[in-house]
């Protein structure tokens, strides 16, 4: 079946045309490292990249164990590994502007399409039953639809797992919004586990719920929630100067910065691999695509390799769109 499908996408992969002669040269690939990365998006892109630059283009891929911060220090300072799939540029702001204009790391693709999303949620049931909430605001005049697990007079917005930046975000926002005044409370759900628990535990009940969460992840893959705008643009001024600030004493609401989110590799690479960069400027994929991998891994208990070829059995039009015919051909002959 699953190549029944492949078969289909030959005539529909147009991207495929606009390859650069190099990808094509199997001769010139050797043996890359790629850092796989302690979260479950990075950690599958990984093993989408190794399985398509061994089977596609004949590379010899080691893995190495990776996170942000020693991942960056160890290619930064060291040159290895040679990739790193998929850094949020705002966890290493200033080091990493600093790395790519000196050119010691280069950025080889936006690996997130649509980039790292934040923000505040509702399911989508309660959004079609109630049309008249089109904002964070508007959610806020309706204590009653998201009633708070301790006290369910009053309305309850889950809060961020405790000691992460976005626990920090979402409390200075609960203030600037006077969400206390509004008749809510802020939900303490202390783990991304107990976060994960109130979303399971609404959808099973088919009740209200309001609160933090961020993309891509398996839990928007597995529950259909609806992102709710703020009613005010991005202020990356005000998000850096308070914001993002613990106990800012005068919060003001502000939307949520788009992560960028990238594909680095180190300057050894991106000047002697023509054949991976080829490859890797080819390669995104969008938080839909990638929330639908995380529910399916999450609900098989599923290895980060296995959800790679779970990927390229179920998704033949984004990886062939990034792959000419033949490395195409050759990549779907191994699933």
């Amino acid at each position: 079946m699953t190549k029944l499908v492949y078969a289909s996408l030959l005539a529909i992969a147009p991207a495929a045309m606009a390859l650069p002669a190099m990808a094509q040269d199997n001769d010139q690939c050797g043996t890359v490292s790629i850092a796989e990365m302690n979260w479950a998006s990075a950690g599958v892109a990984a093993w989408v990249d190794k399985i398509v630059l061994e089977e596609g283009y004949g590379c010899n891929v080691d893995l190495v164990t990776g996170d942000t911060m020693p991942t960056f220090a160890s290619m930064n300072e060291r040159g290895q590994p040679d990739i790193a799939p998929e850094i949020w540029a705002n966890a290493v702001k200033d080091p990493l502007e600093a790395a790519l204009a000196e050119g010691r790391l280069i950025e080889a693709s936006k690996i997130l399409e649509d980039g790292g999303v934040e923000g505040w949620w509702i399911p989508r049931y309660v959004a079609e039953a109630h049309p008249e909430i089109t904002s964070v605001e508007e959610a806020l005049k309706h204590p009653d639809l998201f009633p708070a697990p301790e006290n369910p007079a009053r309305g309850g917005v889950y809060g961020c797992p405790s000691g992460w930046s976005c626990q920090i975000t979402t409390q200075n926002l609960f203030h600037a919004l006077d969400a206390e005044g509004k008749g809510f409370d802020l939900v303490d759900t202390g783990s991304a586990a107990g976060l994960d628990g109130s979303i399971a535990n609404a959808y099973e009940r088919e009740a209200g719920w309001l609160g933090y969460y961020w993309a891509p992840t398996a839990i928007l893959g597995r529950y259909d929630m609806v992102q709710l705008p703020f009613e005010v643009p991005v202020d990356e001024a005000e998000f850096l100067r308070c914001t993002t600030i613990p106990d800012c004493p005068d919060p003001k609401v502000t939307s949520y910065p788009v992560a960028d989110v990238y594909t680095i590799v180190t300057k050894n690479l991106a000047e002697t691999n023509p054949v991976v960069m080829g490859y890797l400027g080819q390669r995104t994929w969008k938080n839909d695509v990638v929330n639908a991998i995380l529910a399916w891994q999450t609900e098989n208990q599923a290895t980060n390799e296995d959800a790679a070829w779970h990927f390229l059995e179920t998704f033949p039009e984004i990886w062939g769109g990034w792959l000419s015919d033949d490395v195409r051909a050759r990549v779907a002959d191994a699933i």
